[in-house]
This record gives structure tokens, sequence and C-alpha cells, in this order.
């Protein structure tokens, strides 16, 4: 029996996709599991799996193409089944969509006695690429995305995609290529998500510049805004002991391969898992006016910094797992965010997030909740400072976190006793392990 497969909903606040490539042509047997597509939403380029078995019938939708969440994009049939283009479009409701459909053209191409000699067709073999929505040759939205974010005129890059199409691998490329030829000011934008200002001779004032926004910036930017104006922040900050943390951390990393070394990140994400546990009602989320829920699972998202803003990759069940397991998913998961394949389970489901600012060595900062999220953690850096421990002063590992709750949720207090009870994982990290 034929299935249908739309796009998915990655994130709740996603109304639409742009499917970017198709990994399974017409025709290919498909596996469960298999990735079959590549869909781009505001916040990444996602890989799609098929959640059925067969053989790809049909594509519903033309690569490049902008479709809502749930629009059937695809039709999977068992092994040896023929579907007729009626028993297709009556399988999608009627909506016609029974082979993938080509972008409508911008306007209707001047008739050829109307041409201009410059206007006329290159002879064969000279003809221009197919030019996108975008203006530009033929390329996937990601790779004209990064190229309008470092200023690349497309019709310089070679592109290796189907007839010719540009990808994101071939921005890279091109990208390093400047890089090698000494463009340092191109080179520097690779895979930072901060971008220092360019310099500027003392007393030349530069002109203003009008940049556009990316789609994930935009998203950023709508979701940041709707969080700050409607959920009520409050702010807790607390100081933790971490000298037995940072030795423990030490001791184990002696034991551990280097791909499986710990980070101070890992043992305050099992810490944040622990004592959520004991506090459900920051594991929760608004349902209704009346109503919480209180989430079974306790999925602790991770804000990682990729190219152009901010992604949250969710380590799943974080208190059932061991610190090992826990730094090696995250790691792998950010690892796939900054590269633009994130798999749809990578980002979907957290449950509360935490955002660790430490490398960059600061001191102390708050950050704004991640909707429908009741709360998240920011967490600033390790530093050896000043302490007085048994009424002597002396030199000691201290670092800073702040909570941000939703008064709707939580209140001070409740608060308070969840930042006490992870200084006692912290603080004991033996805890941890046991």
């Amino acid at each position: 029996m034929a299935d249908v497969v739309t796009m998915p909903k990655l994130g709740f606040d996603m109304a639409e996709g742009t499917l970017v490539r198709w990994v399974k042509a017409e025709g290919d047997p498909v596996e469960k599991g298999e990735v079959i597509a590549e869909i781009e939403t505001d916040k990444a380029t996602v890989e799609v799996e098929s959640s059925y078995q067969g053989v790809m019938a049909r594509h519903l939708a033309g690569e490049g193409a902008e479709l809502p969440v749930n629009a059937p994009i695809a039709v999977v049939a068992a092994e040896g089944e023929e579907l007729s283009d009626e028993e297709i479009d009556a399988m999608v409701g009627g909506t016609g969509a029974t082979k993938a459909e080509k972008p409508a053209p911008k306007a209707e191409k001047p008739a050829e006695d109307d041409k201009t000699p410059e206007e006329k067709p290159a002879p064969a073999g000279e003809q221009a690429d197919e030019v996108t929505p975008a203006g530009g040759v033929r390329s996937s939205p990601l790779a004209r995305r990064m190229a309008e974010d470092h200023n690349i005129q497309l019709s310089k890059v070679d592109g290796s995609g189907p007839q010719g199409r540009i990808v994101k691998k071939d921005i890279e490329a091109y990208l390093e290529s400047m890089r090698a030829a000494g463009r340092e000011e191109a080179a520097e934008k690779v895979g930072k998500a901060l971008q220092p200002l360019t310099a500027f001779t003392p007393g030349e004032i530069p002109e203003d510049e009008v940049v556009a926004m990316s789609r994930l910036r935009q998203a950023i930017s709508r979701r940041m805004q709707d969080s700050n104006q409607n959920f009520p922040h409050f702010y807790l900050t607390r100081v933790y002991k971490t000298g037995a943390l940072m030795q423990l951390r030490k001791e184990l990393n002696q034991l551990l391969p280097e791909e499986d070394k710990l980070s101070v990140n890992d043992f305050i994400l099992k810490a944040v898992a622990l004592a959520l546990r004991q506090y459900p009602n920051l594991n929760a989320s608004i349902e209704d006016e009346s109503h919480l829920r209180h989430h079974g699972h306790v999925n602790v998202g991770v804000a990682v910094a990729v190219e152009g803003g901010l992604m949250t990759v969710v380590c799943k069940d974080a208190d059932q797992k061991p610190l090992r397991l826990i730094g090696r998913e995250v790691r792998e998961k950010a690892g796939r965010a900054r590269d633009g394949k994130v798999k749809p389970e990578d980002i979907e489901g957290s449950t509360f997030s935490v955002s660790n600012l430490g490398m960059f060595g600061i001191d102390e900062f708050a950050a704004i909740i991640n909707p429908p999220e009741a709360g998240i953690l920011a967490v600033s850096a390790v530093q050896n400072v000043p302490a007085v421990e048994d009424g002597e002063l002396v030199i000691a590992s201290r670092m800073k976190a702040t909570l941000s709750a939703d008064h709707r949720v939580t209140d001070g207090a409740e608060a308070a006793e969840f930042m006490a009870v992870l200084a006692e994982y912290l603080e004991e990290p033996l805890r941890l392990l046991v």
C-alpha cells in the first residue's frame, strides 16, 4: 500500500520549508529511516528520513519549492505497486499534485523576433545557466543565502550539483580558494557566528550599510521578541564552587580517549537534568490558560553558535545518560548544526535550555527563554577568583549561573531551590556518576 510523505514540522513555530534536494530519485528503493530529501527551514538544512519502506513512486514537489507544513511532497509505494495519476491525486486530497512542479517563470519571455541581438539565445554550448527566483545562476536556496552573506557573485562559482547546480559545498570551496589566494576579509567570515569590524583609518567614517537578515536571524528575532514581550521573565544568579568538578574532570579525562574527553558543559547538562527531575514546574510548558504540561522526558537544549545566529540542539533524556554519552551526542549534533546538516530529532523536543558562554570568558549574563519552555540557564566562565573559605582568603575555582524563569509557571522560592539542588550536583560532582 502506498504512503504519502509530507513536509515535516521541525519546531513548533515552523510554518513552511524549502525542498532543497531530492536524495532519492523516482524509482529508487527506500528503506525505513533512509534520508530521502533535504529541507531548508528558518533554522537549518535538515535531512528528512522516510517513515516508510518501498519505492519512491512520485515526487510531488520540485527542488526549490517552498511548501507549507504537512503539504504532500512524495509518494512511497510498495515494491511492484503501480499507481496512476488519478490514484495519486486521490491520495493527496485532490490537489492535483501528481508530479513535481517547476517554479513558475517570473515573466513572459519576449517573442523571438522582438529580441535585440544582445538578447537572443547564445549558440549551443554557450547558453547561460538556468536563472533562479533569486536572480542568479542555478543554485540551492542555502547556497544563495551563503552567497548573499559573503557577497559572492554566483556566476563566479562552479556548481557540482545536477545540471551544474551550485550547492553549499561549492560556496565553501570558493571561500576556501579565496582564503588560499589571500582574500582575508572573505576568509574570516567562514564559519564564524561573530564577525569583527573591518579595520579603518582613524578620522575616516565608513558609510552606513544596510544588510539583509538571513532566514535564521529573522526566526531568532521573531521568537526572542515574542518571548521577551509575552513571557514574564525573572532572574536568579548563584555562584557555584567548581574546584571538585574541575579536579574530577581532569582525572576522568586522563582515562578517556581524545574523542570522548568531557567538557565542563557535559557536567552542567547532567546536573541540570537531574535537578529538573525534582522540579517539574521548570521542566514544563504552558498548555492553555488553565493547564501546564509537566514533561515526562527531560530533554535539555544546548545553544550552539552557527553562521548567522544560534541553534538549539537537544540532548534527550539527559537525566538517564552517562556523562560520556551526553558529551558525544552534543558534539555530534553541534557539528551537524554548524555544517547545516542537522536531523529533525537533533533540534526537536527540548523541555529546558542551557546557554553557555564560559568559553568566551563572560563573567555573568542572562538569557531569554526559548519558547515554549519555562526556563533557561545562562552559564558563565569557570574562573579562579579570591574567595573566603574557613575564614581565610584563598584563590578558588568559581562559576556564576543565572536562571531565567517564566513567572507564569514558577516562583522565586521554587526557582531558588532548583538552583540550590543544582549546587549539590556541581559542587559534589561524584553524584553525577552514580
